[in-house]
């Protein structure tokens, strides 16, 4: 059979307040068009199917509309809820969407999933897991005494539970696991929000194997193979959903597999979705501007950094943000500056004060009003929040 594995759809989310909206309406017509010219015979949706328990109508409206279509002929859809869902929400339309041929899981159950495909006549065994909360899980592992027992406690019930799900595994069947959690050697961007604290709830990759030929994964925004036992994939998100995610090209999976033999795989790389950018200026406000007139990265979504001698004015922003409405961050850097903020954590100066009186250097003593002091605020203290590639919010 042919399986088509994606994950981490995040329907509702925003960047820095700019809708998303229209790019995931484009990336559902493409997978939908995916699954009819590739002739998939099952998809897996591994968890993040919103991407907040609120999720806004014309999210819900969305994905209902796409699991329409993408079950139109009778192909089975199966849907797990992620670390962002409400789970009895994701799962709430299940009486009315079963015979469509849409499962949908919100909460850990012992019992797998079983799915039986019209055109090889082949049936799929899944050992589904929606995102193992300590809650969802219904057991108490805070109890542990240090960070490395409770890793050890969560993986081992994350192993007798998956262990659990593939008690019904035969030779004769397509054996599948899928789940939404955070496995030990995955590769992070800083668009996952964490599911653990303090990498506690991370799991070995042992600890998801129960027999299955390949393993569907969500959480994690980089496609990518984790090392274990069996075939074990993440299928990454299908937007950049941040500016650690510029430079990547996102895709879903298509999986062959039949009962009892070694699944191959293929990436899909997806044409949807405006690029993240990040612009580095060394040359000042001149070469920005030369680079909007030369209409560089027309489409993109843009997190600019500038390197400037000279404070940066309200107007300027302004005039930047007008020019291309896809500058989303606009972070000034002053040689000057980053110098002399070395010395404020040390002379612990107000972050605001110092702002103060380099602003008068560079302009012969003028002041800066309140409006702009704030905006340096909001730049210095949005620059603290980006963290770096492989971090997590």
């Amino acid at each position: 059979m042919r399986i088509l594995h994606t994950g981490d759809w995040h329907l509702g989310r925003t960047l820095e307040g700019r809708s998303r909206q229209r790019e995931q309406e484009q990336f559902m017509d493409e997978l939908v068009e995916i699954a009819d010219s590739q002739n998939v015979d099952l998809i897996l949706m591994a968890g993040d199917v919103y991407d907040s328990v609120n999720p806004p109508a014309a999210a819900e409206q969305l994905f209902y509309d796409a699991a329409a279509r993408l079950t139109a002929g009778g192909r089975p859809l199966v849907v797990i809820a992620g670390n962002h869902d409400q789970p009895e929400r994701v799962s709430s339309v299940s009486p009315l969407v079963r015979r469509q041929g849409i499962t949908l899981v919100g909460l850990p159950t012992s019992d797998p999933v079983t799915v039986q495909v019209a055109r090889t006549g082949e049936i799929a065994k899944i050992a589904a897991l929606p995102y193992p909360s300590e809650a969802r899980l219904g057991e108490l592992l805070a109890g542990e005494s240090g960070e490395a027992e409770l890793r050890l406690a969560y993986s081992a019930r994350v192993g007798r539970l998956m262990n659990l799900l593939g008690r019904e595994f035969t030779p004769e069947t397509v054996n599948l696991a899928m789940s939404h959690i955070y496995v030990l050697g995955g590769v992070e961007s800083d668009s996952e929000r964490p599911i653990q604290v303090g990498g506690a709830y991370t799991v070995d990759p042992s600890a998801l194997y129960c027999g299955a030929q390949y393993t569907a994964l969500g959480h994690l925004h980089r496609a990518q193979r984790v090392k274990g036992d069996g075939m074990i994939r993440y299928s990454g998100s299908p937007l950049a959903y941040s500016f650690s995610e510029a430079g990547q090209t996102k895709s879903v999976t298509l999986i062959d597999v039949a009962p009892g033999q070694e699944p191959a795989y293929e990436e899909i790389y997806l044409r949807c979705g405006r690029p993240l950018v990040n612009w580095k200026s060394s040359g000042g406000l001149e070469e920005v501007y030369r680079w909007l007139d030369e209409d560089r990265d027309p489409s993109a979504f843009i997190d600019l950094e500038i390197r400037l001698n000279e404070a940066l004015s309200m107007n300027d922003i302004q005039r930047l943000r007008k020019a291309r409405e896809g500058i989303v961050h606009i972070r000034p850097v002053y040689p000057q500056m980053e110098q002399e903020l070395e010395q404020v954590s040390r002379s612990r100066m107000p972050v605001q004060e110092l702002f103060r009186k380099f602003y008068q250097r560079q302009t012969g003593g003028a002041e800066p009003d309140d409006s702009l002091i704030e905006l340096f605020l909001e730049l210095t203290e949005e620059e603290r929040r980006q963290p770096e590639e492989g971090e997590e919010n």
